[in-house]
């Protein structure tokens, strides 16, 4: 857990939204090493924890009405916000959608679902006390990178940067693909890239990755069990590797091992 202004407009929770809960366990438990606790504020709600240390998200059935809009299994991000209805009207301004309005959760806080202009979707978390998530970078278990691909990345910048403080760090030349610009939270330290969608990706969305500690280990037990590998292992600048996955009930994931 960390305050709240420390953890402002960064991803402190991420949950999967699937279509077979215990099938998802079972295979993220494996893969990831993470256990499973059961929520003692929302009855049914179900958490990864990363062991010895603390909870990192959750895992709840895909709704029937995202279903129904043709929304598959995914992963979504809950940003850590001061002023959560501050923040959706201000989101509302510059041109986000609004799912699902603010809403309160006994002993958590209050959440809203929303997307960005161009359709990336993501909630906004407002704690009722401390924020979940770690400071400075995430350890073996924990969510260490995000990544926007999305259809317009100039716009996507305008909204964030002014919606959430995010400021430009570094950035990448990827040649025909364009510019990967990472930036960081308004407290610094790079948390996440934003890049161009690829052609065969059909939607703006966001990704995450989690930090494990054997890749080669992982991507064979992930594939062992359904897994399909879309990219990787890849060396990435600084020295650390990388993979993207699809996990089996379809919802798209990522890998990160440090080699520092």
């Amino acid at each position: 857990m960390q305050p709240v202004s420390e953890a402002k407009s960064l991803f402190v929770w991420h949950e999967l939204m699937t279509t077979d809960i215990p099938a998802a366990i079972s295979f993220y438990t494996k893969v990831v090493g993470w256990e499973i606790e059961a929520s003692t504020d929302v009855p049914g709600y179900q958490m990864w924890k990363v062991p010895g240390k603390t909870t990192v998200g959750g895992v709840f059935d895909l709704p029937e009405d995202a279903k129904k809009m043709g929304a598959i299994p995914n992963w979504m991000g809950n940003i850590c916000v001061e002023d959560i209805d501050a923040s959706v009207t201000k989101l509302q301004a510059l041109g986000g959608q609004v799912y699902k309005a603010a809403f309160d959760i006994p002993n958590i806080g209050r959440v809203a679902i929303a997307a960005d202009p161009t359709g990336a979707s993501f909630a906004l978390y407002q704690p009722s006390g401390s924020a979940p998530g770690h400071s400075g970078r995430g350890g073996v278990g924990e969510f260490s990178w995000c990544e926007l691909s999305t259809s317009d990345p100039e716009a996507a910048w305008a909204f964030y940067s002014e919606l959430l403080g995010w400021k430009k760090t570094d950035a990448m030349d990827m040649g025909p693909m364009g510019t990967y610009q990472m930036f960081s939270g308004p407290s610094g330290g790079t948390i996440g890239g934003m890049m161009r969608r690829p052609p065969e990706m059909p939607v703006s969305a966001w990704g995450f990755y989690v930090s494990v500690s054997n890749m080669d280990g992982a991507i064979e037990t992930a594939i062992g069990r359904g897994a399909k590998l879309l990219h990787g292992p890849a060396d990435v600048p600084g020295g650390d590797v990388i993979a993207n996955l699809i996990d089996p009930q379809g919802a798209f994931f990522s890998l990160h091992a440090r080699t520092d």
